[in-house]
């Protein structure tokens, strides 16, 4: 599950989850172990330009479609779930990961100014040439605090 929620997501998870447009996406982006910024100055990031500016993108592995992207409310427990299938990058390759931004790709997007930074996960790994999977036990969480 997550370790941060961009602020700029924060009430929209859902709404990003359930894909409503046409040819939207949610994508995965790993960033660079080295010289992330705190999470008190990421989640400030609203675009994945920003997120960028703020921490190095590892482009070896490459961005993730993610697939399978599923929005449940869950009435007993009085939260949304968003979850998706477990995401895999083959033959692994360039520097350590340190996290993984999962953002939300508006239909309509063709530069990263428009993509929006959903959740950030916490991720140690360092490429070896060996598949890696990261599993996904949901995306994220939202609940209301009564």
């Amino acid at each position: 599950m997550a370790n941060l929620v961009f602020n700029i997501a924060l009430g929209r998870l859902a709404q990003y989850g359930d894909l409503p447009a046409a040819a939207d996406s949610l994508i995965a982006v790993p960033f660079a172990a080295a010289g992330l910024p705190s999470d008190a100055t990421m989640r400030d990031y609203a675009t994945l330009t920003a997120v960028k500016a703020g921490a190095t993108e590892q482009t070896t592995l490459g961005r993730k479609t993610l697939t399978n992207v599923t929005v449940t409310v869950d009435n007993t427990n009085d939260r949304v779930a968003i979850d998706c299938d477990d995401i895999t990058w083959t033959a692994t390759a360039g520097a350590a990961i340190g996290a993984v931004v999962i953002c939300y790709k508006p239909d309509t997007a063709s530069t990263d100014s428009a993509i929006i930074p959903m959740t950030k996960h916490d991720v140690a790994m360092t490429p070896d040439g060996t598949s890696f999977t990261l599993a996904v036990s949901d995306i994220a969480r939202a609940s209301s605090a009564a």
